[in-house]
């Protein structure tokens, strides 16, 4: 597809993750995370935006220049996430048509399911991304745990990353997000809430957030798994 940028968000602090470095930075099999998602992104799209925090410039700069890429870019990221995102797109090349957002905590992120989505960008789509149908019994508990209902789960579904939209349109609901009451856990639902037309396709299991440190363990573990 042409005229395309990825998006990482790179930015987060990873306090959950319990390591003292942003999440970005941990290293996976000997591999920072967010370099990970580069060198898979950069063979999918034309050029590649990685948003780190403003204190951790320098270093980000220095792990991009090993990534051993194409164009791949920097730039600064904000206090919430549509700030992070919107610094993303700002650092596209003008040409770009089509942005794919990324979640450097998702380093299993294969080619193969990146250029899936992006290739399922199609009208009358203005937004797409990849999902894992729930499997667990769903309960809704109110803030001391008890449960008021069970969900019905069918047609409930997990969203991943990528998530690839028109650059026009991202850039028009980012706009419109004037508060941290308009924020959203992600772009998808943005674009949703502002009455576009977005769709899943079945992402992957090993296409896993690293939010905690059994999240590592595990994507370390499926890595080792792989044939060499």
């Amino acid at each position: 597809m042409p005229d395309t940028s990825a998006v990482i968000v790179a930015a987060g602090a990873g306090e959950r993750l319990g390591v003292g470095v942003p999440k970005a930075f941990v290293e996976l099999a000997g591999e920072p995370l967010v370099l990970r998602c580069v060198r898979v992104l950069a063979r999918v799209v034309d050029s590649v935006v990685c948003v780190v925090a403003a204190d951790h410039r320098e270093r980000a700069e220095q792990l991009l220049d090993t990534a051993g890429a194409g164009d791949v870019r920097l730039a600064i990221g904000g206090e919430t996430r549509q700030d992070s995102v919107s610094a993303g797109l700002a650092a596209c090349p003008p040409s770009t048509r089509v942005v794919a957002v990324h979640d450097a905590a998702r380093p299993l992120l294969s080619e193969e399911l990146a250029r899936r989505t992006l290739d399922a960008l199609q009208p009358p789509w203005d937004g797409v991304a990849p999902g894992l149908p729930l499997v667990d019994t769903i309960k809704l508990v109110d803030p001391q745990g008890k449960v008021l209902r069970t969900v019905d789960r069918r047609g409930m579904w997990a969203v991943q990353t990528p998530q690839v939209f028109p650059r026009a349109v991202l850039e028009r609901v980012h706009a419109r997000v004037a508060s941290d009451a308009d924020a959203a856990t992600d772009d998808l639902s943005l674009v949703e809430r502002a009455g576009g037309r977005v769709r899943l396709v079945r992402g992957e299991r090993r296409n896993l957030k690293i939010t905690y440190p059994e999240d590592l363990a595990l994507a370390e573990a499926l890595l080792a798994a792989e044939p060499t």
